[in-house]
């Protein structure tokens, strides 16, 4: 693992909730996003076919 070192510099009890919650915002950011700007995404998520 080349970037190993990043443990010496940040705790992994911080980092990776950090990490994983810096992802998850990303993920909901996207999908509000496409929600808000299609019309066809709402309608998949509801179950009608395209």
């Amino acid at each position: 693992m080349n970037q190993g070192r990043i443990w010496c510099v940040v705790n992994p009890t911080v980092g990776l909730p950090l990490f994983l919650l810096g992802v998850a915002v990303i993920a909901f950011t996207v999908h509000f996003a496409i929600l808000s700007n299609t019309t066809w995404f709402g309608a998949f998520f509801q179950g009608s076919a395209g």
